[in-house]
């Protein structure tokens, strides 16, 4: 029998040009490939698998606490993901709806199949973007260190002037169940392994991160009696601005079991064969997503935890446990799953697991998703140590404009801190790094209260139409929108209301002090019992209009003050962000910065003086010394 080839043997052979090549086509290489190809680049996406584009290895769910601002701001800059959870959602929820607008976040139950086949569909139906099937396992530069060429497990050779890396749990991917370990990516599919060591010889230092997926169980062999009923909302808010409200229906109903002290002893009993507790798993876990095991084990007072029993699809008997996700043994598995009330009869479809993968120090790239090393090379998704479907899409859309305006000879587009979530979740990446895998949270911005997911359009959708992801049909809608939003507000601010019988009952049914004199509806508004709907009996001339103007007139009136509050900070903060750095500063030059200073101002190389004032171990009066060196740059 002839011997096989041996790697470094085989013959290669030109296969074609791009000028954007996408490497995955998860969430972040679906949306890279979209923007780039819509902005008119030649953009190819690798995939090493056609039926893996779209995958949910994960929960089959879009959005959630933040990560539904960032589904909203995608949608508001041209990206896809928030069309296509529309179109294939089982339920819909507004998480937080007894908290203030800022942190009002929409979630769905996505149908996993139908996600895939969407997206898989959206990328075939683009001009401009080929899709193939192929595993990239080396990466070439020109003699400059820029990207020049792309090289396939099977010697296909592509001449690229840009990449963007968007490879998720993929890269050098390692399953682990209790004692047994192999790898592999998620869902059965292998593990890219070649990209690793064509990344290590480029000099970009590779990282082990993990994560983790619970089991996947039979939707009969579950007793629903004994679980609580979780229902979606109703009426239901879209995703995308470009999504009708009317006709959205929910198509199922979620429920949600708990852990017990048997559970929990069970865990104990065996965490000697947990992979994590035993030494096997090198990589960091997610903080804000642990295993049960860890819950148990670090959580040890709390009495139960509860895991939410969502629907995998319409077309398929596999329910999703969220929050029971697990590395041990799949005998223990059982075990686990069986102790929990409802799960006494659960059978097991596919198992839990955890996956530990390859990732960078996100310090590593520019905060245009470049790497600093590699010219034209792109990071995007869980690559860059993130966490999340979308955390992943937000990345791969800012890397894929990025790519195309480079080949374009156009500035990067930069989001700052106070424009979204998108800005924060990059700035926070290529600023602070992350030492566990990134997740996107209302907390981590500064300026929630302007970064709400109800005006995304309006922060973004300007951008985008500047950029070219936003049509003109949708451009004048915006616009109408704006005007709608604007007459109805100076309308509000101009009536007035004489105190009234009628007006009074409503205003002590709602928990506030009744009329003496007139008073504007404004005033009335910005009381916090009282709502825009709550005065309609008494708005005779009041216009039929959208809810989704109305909710804008509302929360602009109401949130007033605290508005024009954070408007403050923001222009300071952009004060800093307008001051330049040089991009060939040598800091060591810089006299009067401190030892630290110099080292992490040369690692990351920040872009303005408010990235550099955010930087961990740069102080105030290095910022000083470094305003006073670019300061005497200028006269010289």
């Amino acid at each position: 029998m002839r011997k096989p080839l041996e790697r470094n043997d085989r013959m290669e052979y030109k296969m074609g040009d791009y000028e954007v090549a996408v490497i995955g086509a998860g969430h972040a290489g679906i949306e890279a490939a979209l923007a780039a190809a819509r902005l008119g680049a030649k953009t190819a996406i690798f995939t090493m698998s056609l039926d893996a584009i779209g995958n949910m290895p994960c929960n089959p769910s879009i959005g959630g606490t933040a990560k539904g601002h960032l589904v909203r701001e995608i949608d508001a800059l041209g990206g896809e993901m928030g069309k296509a959870a529309d179109a294939t959602f089982l339920q819909s929820r507004m998480l937080n709806r007894g908290k203030g607008p800022a942190v009002h976040s929409l979630r769905v139950q996505s149908d996993r199949d139908e996600y895939h086949k969407e997206m898989k569909y959206r990328l075939e139906l683009q001009d401009d973007l080929d899709i193939i099937q192929a595993e990239v396992c080396d990466i070439r530069t020109d003699e400059n260190g820029a990207i020049k060429e792309l090289v396939t497990k099977l010697g296909a050779v592509y001449e690229v002037k840009t990449a963007i890396i968007c490879s998720g749990t993929f890269l050098h991917g390692r399953i682990y169940v209790g004692d047994v370990s192999y790898e592999s990516g998620p869902d059965g599919l292998h593990a890219a392994i070649g990209l690793s060591e064509a990344l290590e010889r480029l000099g970009i230092h590779l990282r082990r991160f993990k994560t983790g997926t619970p089991a996947r169980v039979r939707r009969d062999s579950i007793d629903y009696s004994k679980l609580e009923v979780q229902a979606g909302d109703e009426p239901i808010i879209p995703f995308s601005f470009e999504t009708p409200r009317e006709g959205l229906k929910n198509q199922v109903v979620c429920h949600i079991a708990y852990t017990n002290e048997k559970t929990h002893q069970i865990i104990r009993d065996n965490i000697h064969r947990s992979p994590l507790y035993g030494g096997m798993i090198e990589g960091v876990g997610p903080r804000y997503c642990p295993s049960i095991e860890d819950k148990v084990m670090r959580f040890s007072e709390k009495p139960r935890h509860q895991s939410f029993v969502e629907p995998v699809g319409l077309h398929t008997e596999e329910m999703y446990l969220q929050g029971l996700s697990s590395s041990l043994p799949e005998d223990v598995q059982v075990q686990i799953y069986r102790s929990i009330v409802g799960f006494e009869n659960v059978k097991i479809m596919r198992n839990a697991y955890a996956i530990e993968y390859d990732c960078i120090d996100p310090l590593d790239l520019k905060a245009s998703l470049e790497f600093l090393k590699v010219e034209g090379l792109y990071g995007a998704g869980q690559f860059n140590g993130t966490s999340g479907y979308e955390e992943a899409a937000a990345q791969g859309l800012i890397a894929g404009i990025n790519a195309a305006r480079k080949v374009q000879g156009k500035e990067p587009v930069i989001l700052d801190r106070a424009s979204s979530y998108i800005g924060t979740l990059i700035d926070d990446l290529v600023t602070k790094g992350c030492s566990d895998p990134y997740r996107m949270m209302t907390s981590r911005s500064e300026y929630r209260l302007l970064l709400r997911q109800d005006n995304a359009d309006q922060r973004l959708t300007p951008i985008g139409h500047e950029i070219g992801l936003i049509g003109e049909e949708r451009w004048q809608h915006y616009l109408h929108k704006q005007e709608l939003i604007e007459q109805e507000r100076k309308r509000i601010e101009k009536l007035t209301f004489g105190p009234s019988k009628e007006l009074n009952e409503m205003l002590e049914s709602r928990g506030t002090a009744p009329m003496e004199t007139g008073a504007h509806a404004s005033d009335l508004i910005r009381r916090p019992q009282v709502s825009y709907k709550d005065l309609e009996p008494f708005d005779t001339e009041r216009p039929k209009l959208p809810d989704e103007v109305t909710e804008q007139v509302e929360i602009q009136i109401k949130y007033e003050g605290y508005i024009q509050k954070q408007l403050i900070q923001v222009e300071q903060m952009r004060r800093l962000e307008t001051r330049k750095i040089p991009e060939d500063i040598n800091y060591e030059e810089v006299r009067g910065l401190r030892l630290e200073a110099i080292e992490k101002l040369q690692r990351i190389r920040p872009h303005s003086i408010g990235q550099a004032s955010r930087i961990s171990g740069v102080s105030p009066a290095d910022i000083s010394v470094l305003l006073i060196y670019m300061e005497s740059c200028k006269e010289k």
